[in-house]
């Protein structure tokens, strides 16, 4: 009953960035609000072209579905639909729905009465999107370097963004990205490892608390960040994994079009080594 006490103290109106009381109202346990109408439309309209792109393809295989952005003498122009116009629909679409999702956290952090540490991860991730499919494109003059909407035709543009600068993985800002991609997965790892080892214990001992998992790491690593410090230390991960993997890439093309090997000649030009 306390849960659903709490819930009374905050289901009220107010705090809503537009739109005022209109959507301002809870559907069993979801907050609709304007954007959580927005992220509806958006998403149901963007769906529904990425099944009129399947059923107009030559394939029903899901791994072989592919809706690919318009060929690069379209430019930044808009295209027939067959001809990538259904690709820049379900783009306009995906920044929308995403961009309106964000903004509903926004709206139910302000009712909490809490930080925006939510939303703001949520953007780094719509970051990254954005930076691959509009960003990096209208910098190169054309919707036809993003990447399309398939399974096997993503990963094949993958490799082919990685043969056609050689080395990527040589990429400062991918090497970067990667490692706190890894340092995100390990560090919130061994937290969720933790606690599940304190608050699941063997049959007969009792519950651990906070003050066995500082001591498990003090003695584990030598120093224990602590229960409100792991969360922030994630945080910074995960925010710092969004963010440097939209650099790799927004610098891959716009900035340097040579091989990421070469990128590394001003080490070996450095007098040290002369």
């Amino acid at each position: 009953m306390s849960l659903l006490s709490f819930e009374r103290k905050y289901r009220i109106r107010g705090g809503t960035l537009l739109g005022g009381d209109l959507f301002d109202f809870w559907v069993g346990p979801f907050y609709v609000g304007f954007f959580g109408v927005t992220t509806a439309l958006f998403s149901m309209v963007g769906i529904a072209m990425i099944l009129y792109g399947a059923a107009i393809g030559p394939t029903w295989n899901l791994w072989q579905i592919n809706i690919a952005p318009p060929d690069l003498s379209y430019g930044l122009q808009l295209a027939p639909l067959r001809q990538g116009g259904l690709w820049q629909v379900i783009t306009f679409c995906a920044v929308g729905a995403f961009s309106s999702w964000a903004l509903r956290e926004v709206e139910i952090c302000r009712k909490l009465g809490m930080g925006y540490h939510v939303p703001i991860a949520f953007s780094t991730a719509i970051l990254a999107y954005v930076t691959l499919e509009v960003i990096r494109p209208v910098l190169m003059g054309g919707w036809g370097h993003a990447f399309p909407y398939g399974i096997f035709s993503h990963l094949d543009w993958v490799s082919n963004v990685g043969y056609q600068y050689l080395h990527f993985h040589y990429n400062p800002a991918h090497i970067i990205a990667v490692c706190f991609f890894f340092t995100t997965v390990l560090s919130l790892a061994l937290h969720g490892s933790l606690v599940l080892a304190a608050i699941n214990p063997k049959k007969g001992q009792v519950v651990k608390g906070a003050e066995h998992e500082n001591t498990f790491f003090r003695d584990f690593i030598g120093y224990s960040v602590g229960t409100l410090g792991i969360h922030r230390l994630g945080f910074l991960l995960a925010v710092n994994a969004g963010v440097w993997s939209a650099i790799c890439i927004v610098i891959s093309g716009p900035l340097w079009t040579r091989s990421w090997a070469d990128w590394y000649g001003w080490w070996l030009n450095m007098p040290v080594w002369n």
